[in-house]
């Protein structure tokens, strides 16, 4: 087996095209990524904390008023952005990354979404996900936050997780441990053989789950899905509770 890799990826895809159905009225008029939740837009804390890791390049794919984003992107220079165009077809989780794979190297490579936001542990979860990932024996290794106890979360969880890391997405009756806290790394042989168009990224984990290659890392500190208006007040509370 080989090691794993210590040094978090130097690229990342920000998921940013939804049209942010759940968090009307806010997206009426904006797009979700920039709501803003304690005094920033959602997705300058998932770039701060990219930045922070030291990722030089982030591909952004844009959709729902994308005017509005990339304009507010243009003057980002840490990390270095990258628009991936969707304005004329809403390819999906799957679809928009596999379109944007020309731009993010060769490498293991950094997926958030952009409306993700937690509060780290003593280490930062990137820096634990790069320390976690060994392209030997996974495909992608998911970043999870406990099912209770999270911000903004009341639905039934996603994963079950095995001794060895390994995860099983939970049957239809079932309520698992663990939901996707919306970061990870992934492999490029992820999407070998992947449609082209619109598709699900969950479409390439269930396969990854298939072939054991589907592997989860608990996040340390606290998670909050922004999901809804009412959520975004419940982040901000947590987020000020934070820094006393």
């Amino acid at each position: 087996m080989s090691k794993p890799t210590h040094s978090t990826p130097r690229r990342a895809m920000v998921l940013a095209a939804g049209l942010g159905v759940r968090m009307r009225p806010l997206t009426d008029a904006m797009p979700k990524p920039l709501v803003p939740v304690a005094g920033k837009p959602l997705i300058d804390h998932v770039l701060d904390r990219l930045a922070d890791a030291h990722v030089a390049h982030a591909v952004v794919n844009v959709h729902y008023l994308a005017d509005m984003l990339v304009q507010h992107l243009a003057s980002r220079t840490q990390p270095r952005i990258v628009i991936s165009d969707e304005r004329g077809l809403l390819l999906g989780t799957g679809g928009g990354i596999v379109r944007a794979l020309p731009h993010l190297g060769h490498a293991p490579f950094l997926l958030i979404n952009s409306d993700t936001i937690w509060i780290d542990g003593p280490q930062p979860n990137l820096s634990r996900l790069a320390q976690a990932f060994d392209p030997a024996t996974m495909d992608a290794l998911l970043l999870l936050a406990p099912t209770t106890g999270s911000i903004g979360y009341a639905g039934r969880g996603d994963f079950l997780m095995q001794n060895d890391g390994r995860l099983v997405r939970r049957g239809e009756r079932e309520v698992a441990p663990y939901v996707y806290a919306g970061a990870a790394i992934l492999s490029h042989a992820l999407f070998a053989d992947a449609p082209q168009g619109e598709f699900a990224l969950t479409d390439l984990f269930d396969r990854a789950t298939a072939q054991g290659r589907l592997h989860g890392l608990r996040l340390e500190g606290l998670w909050m899905h922004v999901g809804t208006p009412d959520a975004v007040a419940a982040a901000e509370a947590a987020i000020k509770a934070s820094a006393r």
